[in-house]
C-alpha cells in the first residue's frame, strides 16, 4: 500500500505549523503561521452526570486515558504502575463523547496555588474538540493550565502487540508531560504585490483568478503567440528573470529582455524595445514556466510557489495557496547563531565550512571571519546545526538539551516500566506521522518495543542525538525518511556513519543506527517486525546539560562507560569533529599564530613564558591552526579520547624566554632570537658591527633607545659601484 494511494483514508495535518492555538493554518506552506484569522469553534454541551474524575497523576499533571471504544486492550492498573502513578488509572471508553464530563470535571479541579490543573489527554484525533471545550468552560481560562495531547492509539494501542505495549504507552505519556520550551519567531509581512512568471495564456488565466485578491503583474518569458486580453486588467510584460533574491514579503528580481506590450497589439501580443538589467520587487512569486527554479531548494522558499504547469490540478492548488499569502506571518527562528564560537575563518585563512557546504537554501553565507545566517531564508532543515562542531549554530526547534531530555524520559520510563530491547524510531510530522497512522489503521501497527520519537526535521540530528539513545539503553535507532526525500540526506548520512563508527568501535556491533527510506506502510511495518532483537546497554541516567559541543562530549563519555568494549581511544576518519593535533615540536618556533586563530581555546599560551599547550576535548578539527602555521608543523589527527588526559591541557613545547640585555625584560624565545642573530650576522655589512647585533637581543623599547644613541656613518659602508651612463656605452 502506498501513501499516495491512501491519502483519503486519513486526515493529514496542514503543512505550516501554527505558533498560536487560535491561528488558522490550513493550506499554508511549511514553517509559517498566519497571525490573523481564527478557526471556527463548536460549543459542545457536556453530559450532566455527576462529575467525578478518577485519573492518574504523572509529573504533576492529570492524565486522561481512553481506550477508544474498546479498540485498545488497555489495563488501567497495569498502565498506572507503568507510569509510576500513585493512583490507578480509570480508563474512559468514549472520552470525546459520552464521557466528556470527565474532561470538564478535570478542567475545574483546582490545585494549590493554581486555579486549574494541568491536563494531558491521551488522544490527538479530538484535540480540537477538547481545546474548544476547555475555552468554553466557565471556570477555565486558557492561560491557567496548559493542555497537552499524546497519541497512544496509532503509536501503540492499535497494534498486534498492544497487550505488551504498556511500557511504551507509559513512556509516551511521560514524554507528553514535559514542559514545552517557548518558540522564538520572526515576522514576515506580505501586502499582496504578486508576480506571476509564465510563458503563455496559462499565466494570464491564473492572474485573472487572483486579480481581485492580489496586486498582479504578469511576466512572460520568451512568449510565442499570446492573444492580447480584451481589457488591460493588469500589467503584462515580457522578460526573463536572470537573478532572484529574497523571501516572502521581500523579493527582488533582475530581468533581461524586458519590454512592455504595444497597445496596438492585434492577433498576438507585440512588445516594444527591450532592455537588460531591469529590477523590480514583489511580495510573492508564482512560477508557471516549468523551467529552472529561481531559487535553490525552491520548495523551501517562503512566498515562492512553482507548480508543474503541465498538471492543472497542481496549478490550481498553487493558485489557492497563492491567494492566502497576504498579511502578517510568524515564522520560527530555526537556528540560534553565536558568531564568537564560529570556526569558519581567521585572518583570511579558511577553516570550517561544514554549514556552508550543507545549507540547501543558500541562507548561510561567508561573512569575513564568521558566517551569516538569514533567518528569513532558512527553511529549518537543521543540517547546519547537525554538522556544526562548535555549537555556533544550534537548532532551536527545540534546542539540544530539551531534545535529549525527551529521549531520556522516553527510554528511562520504558525500561522502568519493564520494557526491553527498545528501538527508537525517529520521524517527522509530514512523512512519519501519516505512515505510522496507515500502518496502525490498515496493518499490524508498530511493534511494542518500537518507540516513535518525533522531531521537526530528521536532518537536525547531530552526533549527540544519535548517540544518546544508546547511552539511555536503546538497542537500535532507525530514522524514517521518504523513499524520495525532499531534503538532502548527505549530512545526516555522514553523522550516521560517524555514529556507526563509534558504536562499532565500542563493541555494540554494526547496523545499530541506520536510515529507513520507505513510503509503503506495509513494507515499513514488515521491516520493523523483521528486525532481530539485540540487547542494548544498561541505561545510564544523566541530565543532558550544556551547549551542543559539551553535550556531545558528555553523551559520548556516558556511552563509553556502558559500552561492551570501552576502549580508551577510538580512531576516526578525516573530517570527524573530534581529535588531537600532531605538532612537530622541533620545527615549532612558538610564534603562537595558532593560538590567536583557535576559535575554541584548544591551543593556549602562557603570559609569563614562551609555552604552547593543547586541550584535546576542546579541539573540533576545524583546521585553522594547520592553515595558519607558518612552519607547517601541525597536522590533524581525528580520534575520540575518552581518558581524563583529553580534558586537561598538555604541554606541547616550552622554551626559555630571551631577556633584554639592557633592561632584562623577557621577550620572545631565546632559541628564535639566537636563530635570527646567527642568520643575519656576517650576511650583510650592516650587521658586521657587534653593537647592531646586540640590538637584536634587546626588547622593543630598548632597541629604539639604542638606535637613537648610536651614530650611523653613511660612508662607512663599502664603496658604491660606479653609475653607468650613456657615455659608457658609447666607449
Amino acid at each position: 500500500m502506498n501513501v499516495s494511494e491512501t491519502k483519503a483514508a486519513l486526515s493529514y495535518k496542514g503543512k505550516w505549523t501554527s505558533l498560536r492555538p487560535d491561528c488558522l493554518t490550513v493550506g499554508l506552506p511549511d514553517g509559517l503561521s498566519q497571525i490573523s484569522g481564527h478557526s471556527p469553534r463548536i460549543a459542545m454541551k457536556p453530559f450532566t452526570q455527576d462529575r467525578v474524575v478518577e485519573s492518574m497523576e504523572v509529573n504533576g499533571r492529570t492524565v486522561l486515558v481512553c481506550n477508544c471504544e474498546g479498540t485498545m486492550p488497555l489495563d488501567g492498573a497495569k498502565l498506572a504502575k507503568a507510569c509510576g502513578a500513585s493512583n490507578p488509572a480509570t480508563l474512559a471508553t468514549q472520552l470525546c463523547r459520552a464521557e466528556l464530563d470527565r474532561f470538564v470535571s478535570a478542567l475545574e479541579s483546582p490545585t494549590a496555588g493554581s486555579p486549574t490543573k494541568p491536563i494531558t489527554v491521551a488522544c490527538t484525533q479530538e484535540a480540537s474538540l477538547f481545546t474548544d471545550q476547555a475555552q468554553d468552560s466557565a471556570q477555565h481560562s486558557p492561560p491557567g493550565a496548559p493542555l497537552t495531547f499524546v497519541n497512544i492509539r496509532e503509536r501503540a494501542g492499535w497494534s498486534v502487540e498492544a497487550d505488551d505495549a504498556h511500557p511504551k504507552i507509559a513512556a509516551l505519556i511521560a514524554e507528553a508531560t514535559l514542559a514545552v520550551a517557548p518558540i522564538s519567531s520572526i515576522e514576515l509581512k506580505s501586502e499582496g504585490v504578486a508576480l506571476i512568471y509564465g510563458r503563455d495564456e496559462q499565466a494570464i488565466e491564473a492572474a485573472r483568478q487572483l486579480m481581485d485578491k492580489l496586486d498582479i503583474t504578469v511576466l512572460l518569458t520568451r512568449p510565442d503567440a499570446v492573444i492580447p486580453p480584451r481589457t488591460a486588467e493588469f500589467p503584462i510584460l515580457k522578460g526573463t528573470i536572470v537573478k532572484a533574491t529574497g523571501h516572502l514579503g521581500k523579493f527582488e528580481v533582475e530581468v533581461d529582455d524586458y519590454a512592455a506590450p504595444l497597445p496596438s497589439s492585434r492577433q498576438s501580443l507585440t512588445f516594444g524595445p527591450s532592455r537588460r538589467g531591469a529590477k523590480s520587487t514583489c511580495d510573492i512569486i508564482l512560477d508557471l514556466t516549468g523551467g529552472t527554479p529561481l531559487f535553490p531548494a525552491h520548495g523551501k522558499r517562503d512566498g515562492y510557489l512553482r507548480p508543474d504547469p503541465g498538471n492543472p490540478a497542481e496549478v490550481q492548488k498553487a493558485i489557492f495557496q497563492f491567494a492566502d499569502l497576504v498579511g502578517e506571518f510568524d515564522k520560527p527562528r530555526y537556528v540560534d547563531y553565536r558568531a564568537e564560537l564560529c570556526a569558519h575563518s581567521r585572518n583570511k585563512k579558511t577553516g570550517c565550512t561544514r554549514c556552508l557546504d550543507v545549507c540547501p537554501t543558500g541562507a548561510i553565507t561567508s561573512d569575513r571571519d564568521h558566517v551569516a545566517i538569514d533567518p528569513f531564508v532558512c527553511a529549518g532543515c537543521g543540517s547546519c546545526a547537525a554538522v556544526c562542531p562548535t555549537g555556533a549554530a544550534t537548532y532551536a526547534l527545540p534546542r539540544p538539551e530539551p531534545l535529549l531530555e525527551r529521549l531520556r524520559t522516553l527510554l528511562l520510563t520504558y525500561h522502568e516500566a519493564g520494557g526491553s530491547d527498545a528501538v527508537v524510531l525517529v520521524h517527522d510530522a509530514e512523512h512519519g506521522d501519516p505512515l505510522i497512522d496507515l500502518a496502525a489503521r490498515f496493518g499490524p501497527g508498530l511493534p511494542a518495543r518500537v518507540i516513535p520519537f518525533q522531531v521537526n526535521s530528521i536532518t537536525q540530528l547531530g552526533i549527540e542525538a544519535l548517540a544518546a539513545p544508546f547511552a539511555f539503553g536503546a538497542s537500535e535507532l532507525r530514522i524514517l525518511a521518504p523513499a524520495k526525500p525532499r531534503e538532502d540526506l548527505t549530512p545526516l548520512a555522514r553523522n550516521l556513519g560517524l555514529a556507526e563508527t563509534i558504536l562499532s568501535g565500542l563493541g555494540f556491533g554494526s547496523g545499530r543506527a541506520s536510515l529507513m527510506e520507505s513510503d509503503d506502510p506495509d513494507r515499513f511495518a514488515a521491516d520493523l517486525y523483521a528486525m532481530p532483537r539485540r540487547k542494548g546497554a544498561d541505561p545510564t541516567n544523566f541530565l543532558p546539560m550544556g551547549d551542543k559541543k559539551g553535550l556531545s562530549r558528555l553523551v559520548l563519555r556516558k556511552l563509553q562507560s556502558v559500552a561492551p568494549e570501552p576502549i580508551p581511544v577510538l580512531p576516526l576518519a578525516m573530517g570527524a569533529p573530534f581529535g588531537t593535533l600532531d605538532i612537530d615540536a622541533e620545527g615549532c618556533t612558538l610564534c603562537l599564530a595558532c593560538v590567536s586563530t583557535c576559535p575554541t581555546g584548544a591551543l593556549t599560551d602562557n603570559a609569563d613564558r614562551p609555552m604552547l599547550s593543547f586541550t584535546e576535548d576542546a579541539c573540533v578539527q576545524c583546521g585553522l591552526c594547520k592553515n595558519t602555521c607558518p612552519e607547517n608543523v601541525i597536522k590533524l589527527h581525528p580520534q575520540l579520547n575518552f581518558t581524563d588526559t583529553a580534558r586537561s591541557p598538555i604541554l606541547v613545547k616550552q622554551e626559555e624566554p630571551c631577556h633584554c640585555i639592557r633592561c632584562n625584560k623577557p621577550f620572545g624565545t631565546k632559541a628564535s632570537i639566537d636563530r635570527i642573530a646567527a642568520k643575519l650576522s656576517g650576511s650583510h655589512w650592516m650587521f658586521d658591527n657587534k653593537a647592531i647585533i646586540d640590538r637584536i637581543y634587546m626588547c622593543g623599547d630598548c632597541r629604539v633607545i639604542a638606535q637613537s644613541e648610536a651614530t650611523l656613518d653613511p660612508y662607512a659602508g663599502p664603496e658604491r659601484p660606479k653609475t653607468i651612463t650613456t657615455e659608457d656605452y658609447k666607449h
